[in-house]
């Protein structure tokens, strides 16, 4: 059977399913635009696409200790925005590696600015859909931890197969994951949470590391004000924590 890599990108499908976001355009800054021009050569990785503009090539992978220039343990956010919650865990955890990923252009050039001015050298960020991220881009195994905040909950019931947090998902964030890896997630969603909550309690890769309905809140995880937003509007936060089980 041909390799799907060794297809030109022009034949091969846009895509096979659904993305978690719909990629807006946005008019950036001049600090954007600079931190863009400037800062990218060392924060932004560098992707070969497929045939949509934030794929990742299958058959395209990167070497951690070769992009960051040493072996630590990695931490992924998936989602990342504004870049609020990474920069500050990368400037706070000089030990560890991070990489944020984002499809948004503003918010992964915000990021940099902040990692730069926190000197957080130590962060790393990729423009793509993170499923493929994980799938393609990273190595089986090689991250430690996966953060997945507030992602879209599509509240629309004609929307909701769009959601991030599947079966699918799961085995693609229990490949990358090394064994003992945690995955944590956040939402301020009700329906949502328990969506997550009924796809990683079935999922095989995993298992949870919390007693009753939810996990205690993320001392990690620092307070945004997309976070705040949601408290005000009356939604209850809900977390959750698994942890990859070892590979047979």
């Amino acid at each position: 059977m041909p390799d799907p890599a060794d297809t030109p990108a022009e034949a091969r499908p846009f895509r096979d399913r659904p993305v978690s976001f719909v990629r807006r355009s946005g008019r950036m800054s001049e600090a954007q635009e600079r931190a863009w021009s400037e800062l990218a050569p060392h924060f932004l990785l560098t992707v070969e696409r497929d045939a949509a503009a934030t794929s990742v090539r299958r058959g395209v992978s990167v070497v951690p200790a070769e992009v960051w220039g040493r072996e630590a343990p990695l931490v992924v956010e998936i989602g990342s925005g504004q870049g609020h919650a990474i920069v500050h865990a990368a400037a706070s955890a000089p030990d560890r590696d991070f990489l944020a990923i984002e499809v948004f252009k503003a918010g992964l050039a915000r990021t940099m600015l902040d990692a730069d001015k926190a000197g957080a050298r130590n962060l790393r960020l990729v423009e793509a859909n993170a499923p493929e991220v994980l799938e393609h881009l990273l190595p089986e195994a090689s991250v430690d931890e996966l953060w997945v905040f507030f992602p879209d909950p599509w509240h629309k019931k004609k929307h909701t197969k769009r959601r991030l947090v599947t079966p699918e998902f799961a085995a693609t964030a229990a490949r990358a994951l090394r064994d003992g890896g945690t995955l944590r997630l956040a939402t301020d969603w009700e329906e949502y949470a328990h969506q997550m909550r009924d796809v990683l309690d079935a999922a095989a890769g995993f298992e949870r590391v919390f007693e009753g309905e939810w996990a205690d809140r993320f001392a990690g995880r620092v307070l945004t004000a997309f976070e705040r937003k949601g408290a005000r509007a009356g939604r209850s936060i809900r977390d959750l924590t698994y942890r990859r089980r070892a590979r047979a």
